[in-house]
């Protein structure tokens, strides 16, 4: 598969997270900062894993144990209260809010990247936290036989959240139209993680008609998934805005390989006729 991000950029990312990396393996600090190299493409990525490492030395110097209270009060002591990490109430869809090195020198950011910042660190004390795709709001869960569940909420500078409080996020962001079901509040993965990051940005890119920004985001989604039909659609569609139209050609083709009966495989194979006329006019 062809991409239009710079080599180096895609094989950093494939190296950490491309489909023969086992899920456990899977670096989710390293993966996070690769993705912020697609606006600081010459970002230290150590330097910026090394703050997280300091991060955790400090939680870690405030606990004898990993009771989960204490665990979290100390996390967000930390982060909230010492580094002042917060949600970003007043820009949110400033593209550097999905940026996690920006995130650590602003000290703001959105549900997903603060959560990233939050559990990483509680990964590297030893506290088990995993991320919860909840619609329009990301969390963290921590799960014990003793304790039960435990909702995270970072964007709310680390707020216990119960199921109610959920609905009641839902409410807000959806206007009462969505209720809370419980697959809400079910574990992700890291790669499903990886993945809600660069949708994010991807979004606040089309959202001001960047293509040229979005574009490398859509190769990093399908580095995790290469054989994502929608998502090799949506880089075409990219590709034949800024008139990268041999590309969005070979995307469109392998999209209909890959789901030749797609509900919309007519008009996207009238699309791929399209293109091959127009080149072959040009050639």
């Amino acid at each position: 598969m062809k991409h239009t991000a710079p080599a180096a950029l895609i094989d950093s990312f494939a190296a950490l997270v491309g489909p023969d990396i086992d899920e456990d393996d899977i670096d989710l600090t390293r993966a996070a900062l690769m993705i912020a190299r697609t606006g600081h493409p010459d970002l230290n990525v150590e330097r910026y894993a090394a703050r997280i490492d300091a991060l955790a030395g400090r939680v870690e110097a405030l606990i004898s144990d990993l009771h989960p209270q204490r665990t979290i009060a100390a996390l967000n002591r930390v982060l909230f209260d010492d580094a002042g990490m917060r949600g970003n109430r007043e820009d949110y869809y400033d593209p550097r809010n999905s940026f996690l090195n920006d995130v650590l020198d602003r000290g703001v950011g959105i549900p997903i990247t603060l959560s990233v910042v939050y559990m990483e660190v509680a990964r590297r004390i030893g506290f088990s936290l995993a991320g919860v795709g909840m619609p329009g709001h990301f969390l963290l869960k921590h799960q014990e036989s003793e304790t039960g569940e435990i909702l995270i909420d970072c964007f709310n500078r680390g707020d216990i959240l119960s199921r109610q409080d959920c609905q009641s996020r839902l409410d807000e962001i959806y206007s009462g139209e969505m209720p809370l079901r419980p697959e809400f509040l079910h574990p992700i993965s890291r790669r499903q993680i990886l993945t809600r990051m660069l949708n994010n940005l991807k979004t606040v890119y089309l959202s001001t008609r960047d293509f040229r920004k979005a574009l490398p985001i859509a190769d990093l989604v399908l580095v995790i998934y290469p054989q994502s039909a929608e998502d090799i659609k949506q880089r075409a569609l990219l590709r034949y805005s800024l008139a990268l139209h041999r590309l969005a050609g070979e995307d469109l083709e392998e999209y209909l390989k890959i789901s030749p009966s797609a509900s919309d495989a007519d008009e996207i194979r009238q699309m791929s006729l399209s293109i091959r006329r127009m080149q072959a006019l040009m050639n």
